[in-house]
C-alpha cells in the first residue's frame, strides 16, 4: 500500500508540472526526506528553487556535516556589478533560504581590485580548511564590467560560512573564468579554469601561487572534436574514479550541455570519454545571434523535449543517500512547447537551481535527466 500510494503521489505531482496552469506547482518539493523503518525515500522536482529573490546561476553545492550549503552567479550575470557571493543553505536538499554575503560587494572599498561581477563562485573544503574560488575584475569607468582584468582570486576560511580572507589574486595573468580546485591523492592541488577554452595547473594553497605557467589544453575549435563544443567551453569540474581523472565541462552550442573528459594524469592529456554529451538541453532557437556570430548556425539537431534552453555550468556533490549529485542552473525555455503553460511565472524568468544523480558505469559517468517531472529514489 505504501508503494502504490508513492507512485500515485508520484504521478499527481508529474501533471502538476507538466500543467503548471492548472496548480501552484510551488508544493511539489513537500516533504523531501521521509523515514519509513529502515527505508528511506528522497523526493524531488526539478527545479528545485522557484524564488526569483534567491536566483543564481552556476550553483555549486557543497554538503558539511547534515546541511547542504550553495553557492553561484548571482543576478544580475550580465550587465554591470553583481551584489557579491551569495551562500544559500539547506537542511533537506528541498527547501533553500539565504544565509549569507560570504562576499558583500557593498561592503568592499572603491579601490578593491575585485568588484565586478562574481561569477561561477566554488568552496572545496582541502587539507582541513574552505577554500573559496571567485571570478571577477575591477569596475572602472572605461570598463564597467571589469572584463578586462577579469580572473580568479583565493580566498580561504575555517569555516564553510566565513568569514573568508583572501590569500592570493588574480592568479592567472589573462582572462579566465569558472575555476575550480581538485585535490589528489598525493596531496597536490590543482586549478582548472576557462577562457575561450580550458586550462589547467598545479597551485599551492598556502601561498595562492601556481606551480608554473598555466597552460590552456583545450580550444572551443578544437580540430578532430565534435561540432558541439565550438561555441564555448567552459565550466570544468574534476574528480577522480578508478585511478582515472574525469572532467565535466560544458558548452553552450547547442543551448546548454555537458560534456567529460578523461585522462591518467591530472594534466592530462585529456580526451573525450564519448563524442556526445552526457548530459543537457538542446533548443535550435535558443540564441540564434550567437550562433550566426559563433558559426555554428548550419548545427543540425532535434530539441529535446524538457521545457529548459539552459541546463549546464555543472558540478557534483554529495547527495541524501550518499553518493555523487550533479547541481547546475536550469532556466526555462520561453518557447516550450504544450502541454507547458504558454506563459512564464516571474520565478520562471530567472534561472534556478536543478539537481540530478549521477551513475557510473563501465568506465563511464552518466547523469540522469535533466528531469522535470516528480522524482523519487529510496535508499
Amino acid at each position: 500500500m505504501i508503494a502504490f500510494r508513492t507512485h500515485i503521489q508520484s504521478l499527481v505531482y508529474s501533471l502538476l508540472i507538466m500543467f503548471p496552469c492548472l496548480a501552484q506547482i510551488n508544493t511539489d518539493n513537500e516533504e523531501a526526506i521521509t523515514g519509513q523503518g529502515t527505508e528511506h525515500v528522497f523526493r524531488y522536482t526539478n527545479p528545485i528553487t522557484r524564488d526569483s529573490a534567491i536566483s543564481m546561476r552556476d550553483h555549486f553545492i557543497i554538503k558539511v556535516g547534515d546541511k547542504w550549503y550553495c553557492t553561484g552567479t548571482s543576478n544580475p550575470v550580465w550587465t554591470g556589478r553583481n551584489p557579491g557571493v551569495r551562500l544559500l543553505v539547506s537542511d533537506d536538499l528541498i527547501h533553500w533560504k539565504q544565509h549569507s554575503w560570504i562576499i558583500d560587494a557593498s561592503k568592499l572599498p572603491d579601490d578593491c581590485p575585485y568588484n565586478g561581477r562574481f561569477w561561477a563562485p566554488e568552496i572545496h573544503f582541502i587539507q582541513n580548511r574552505y577554500w573559496l574560488t571567485v571570478n571577477s575584475g575591477k569596475v572602472t569607468d572605461e570598463d564597467p564590467k571589469g572584463m578586462t582584468t577579469h580572473s580568479i582570486w583565493l580566498f580561504v576560511s575555517g569555516r564553510i560560512t566565513g568569514p573568508y580572507e583572501l590569500v592570493n589574486g588574480p592568479l592567472t595573468p589573462q582572462y579566465n573564468n569558472d575555476a575550480t580546485l581538485f585535490e589528489d591523492e598525493d596531496g597536490k592541488t590543482y586549478l582548472y579554469c576557462s577562457g575561450n577554452g580550458l586550462f589547467q595547473a598545479r597551485i599551492d594553497l598556502t601561498t595562492g601561487q601556481l606551480v608554473g605557467a598555466i597552460e590552456k589544453f583545450l580550444d572551443k575549435r578544437e580540430p578532430g572534436y565534435p561540432e558541439w563544443m565550438v561555441g564555448g567551453i567552459e565550466g570544468p569540474f574534476v574528480i577522480k574514479k578508478e585511478e582515472t581523472y574525469f572532467m565535466f565541462f560544458s558548452t553552450w552550442t547547442r543551448g546548454y550541455e555537458v560534456g567529460l573528459l578523461k585522462s591518467k594524469s591530472p594534466l592530462g592529456p585529456w580526451e573525450l570519454v564519448s563524442r556526445e554529451s552526457i548530459f543537457g538541453t538542446r533548443k535550435k532557437g535558443y540564441r540564434p545571434e550567437l550562433a550566426v556570430s559563433g558559426g555554428y548556425e548550419h548545427l543540425k539537431f532535434q530539441d529535446t523535449e524538457d521545457p529548459y534552453c539552459e541546463t549546464g555550468h555543472n558540478s557534483l556533490f554529495e547527495g541524501p543517500d550518499g553518493n555523487l549529485w550533479n547541481s547546475c542552473h536550469y532556466l526555462m525555455y520561453d518557447k516550450r512547447p504544450h502541454p507547458y503553460c504558454p506563459d512564464l511565472q516571474e520565478w520562471e524568468k530567472t534561472p534556478q537551481m536543478g539537481i540530478e544523480q549521477v551513475f557510473y558505469k563501465d568506465g563511464m559517468f552518466y547523469i540522469n535527466g535533466p528531469t522535470w517531472t516528480a522524482q523519487w529514489i529510496e535508499y
